[in-house]
This record gives structure tokens, sequence and C-alpha cells, in this order.
């Protein structure tokens, strides 16, 4: 459960920055607070969808991967139309960082489940000496 707030704030925190890169290089004034916590909402819905998702054996993994950026996809446009973010941000672009997005925290997972596992790997060379 941890590791799932702790993925909410991390594709927040990554939302934020985009959303704000965005704005300063289209020099549009502000990013809305509101925004912000229409994306933090978006998020804890993506990272839930997650959880699901990964509760079910999918065995082939471009499936798995296929299903995830589609939902990904769908909770943005969802959000998109709901709160009226077009007006601001074009489709493609927010089709576009939810992808990267997607890709960004994948690689995350798999450097730390190396990472785990190096250490592991550690201790257990440690016990066999």
């Amino acid at each position: 459960m941890k590791k799932n707030i702790v993925d909410t704030f991390f594709t927040t925190g990554i939302s934020i920055i985009g959303l704000t890169l965005y704005f300063v290089v289209t020099q549009k004034n502000t990013v809305l607070v509101h925004t912000i916590f229409e994306l933090f909402g978006a998020n804890i819905l993506i990272n839930v969808g997650f959880y699901i998702r990964d509760r079910f054996e999918i065995v082939n993994v471009v499936i798995e991967h296929i299903i995830g950026i589609t939902y990904v996809l769908v909770i943005l446009v969802l959000f998109g139309i709901i709160f009226k973010w077009f007006s601001a941000i074009p489709v493609w672009i927010l089709i576009v960082s939810g992808i990267s997005i997607y890709i960004m925290s994948y690689v995350l997972m798999v450097s730390q489940i190396k990472n785990d596992t190096n250490e592991i790997n550690e201790l257990l060379q440690k016990l066999q000496e």
C-alpha cells in the first residue's frame, strides 16, 4: 500500500512539472490550483486502477501494458472533458504526457526491482560465506 501512495505522489509530481513546463513554453500565465488537485485526483484513480490490475494474473506483458496505457489515456481524457482541460491543453499533449509518465514510472519500477534483487543477492552471498 505504501508503494501505491508513493507512486501516486510521484506521478502527480511529474504531471505538475510537465504541466508547468508546458505553460512556460507556451507562455501562458498561470497554472490554477484547482488543476493541481484535479491532476492529483486523476493520478489517484490511475494508481487505484493499476493496483486492481496487478491483482489479476495477466500472462502476456504486452497486453498488460496495453491495458495500462489505455486505462491512463481513458482517465486523462475523461478528466480533460469533465474539467475542461482541453481549452488550455491540446488533446495530443495530454496523450503524449500520459504515455511518457507511464513509461517513466515503469522504468523507475524496473530499476527499483533491479536494485532490490541486487541487494537480496548480496545478502544471500554474505549468508553463504
